[in-house]
């Protein structure tokens, strides 16, 4: 094998540690915890069909490439519950750590795709990165809206809260926030918010 394949499949078996990686939400209709690939999985298929709900054009091939690869990091820096004020204060300090880390395993040109990927993804400047980051957000909500609010509750998480992680689906995804909202009262209403 030359170097290359080598790397490259070295790489793809390092990557299968993501199915490892609990997240805080729940799978639907299971008290089961769901994986980081489970959650990139279900991340890209939104982004698929949402697309037309993107407040700017979006160039959906390099959406869905962010969104297998934003997470990939956390094999090593382990998940961040986004509600948790601790644990996000070292975060970034830890999930660059991984970055370079795992990336470097890759041939040079594939470690600089990938390591851009994610640093768009993780900056929010571009349309494209608006976009997979408010359904980044909307996943782990509907997530919430289909076990109970489970994280809320265990988080104790506020509805002014959850608002304010939202907020990027009223910007990138317009169309999206009234039903978030609609979503959210409704919630409220059933006591799956924390007061």
């Amino acid at each position: 094998m030359t170097d290359r394949i080598s790397k490259q499949l070295n790489f793809i078996k390092e990557i299968d540690k993501m199915k490892n990686v609990l997240r805080m939400t729940l799978v639907s209709e299971s008290v089961r915890r769901e994986n980081d690939a489970e959650h990139s999985w279900h991340l890209a298929m939104m982004a698929l069909l949402l697309e037309e709900y993107a407040a700017r054009p979006v160039d959906i091939t390099h959406v869905l490439k962010m969104t297998l690869v934003h997470d990939l990091v956390e094999i090593y820096a382990g998940d961040t519950f986004a509600y948790d004020i601790q644990g996000n204060k070292d975060k970034e300090d830890r999930e660059n750590k991984a970055a370079q880390k795992l990336f470097s395993q890759l041939p040079k040109d594939q470690e600089n795709l990938i390591f851009s990927l994610w640093r768009e993804f993780d900056d929010m400047k571009t349309d494209d990165s608006l976009f997979a980051n408010a359904l980044d957000r909307l996943q782990p909500f509907l997530s919430n809206v289909m076990t109970q609010g489970h994280t809320w509750m265990l988080g104790h998480v506020t509805k002014e809260k959850i608002l304010w992680r939202m907020d990027p689906i009223r910007t990138a995804t317009p169309a999206l926030w009234p039903y978030l909202l609609d979503m959210v009262s409704e919630m409220e209403k059933k006591g799956y918010i924390p007061e």
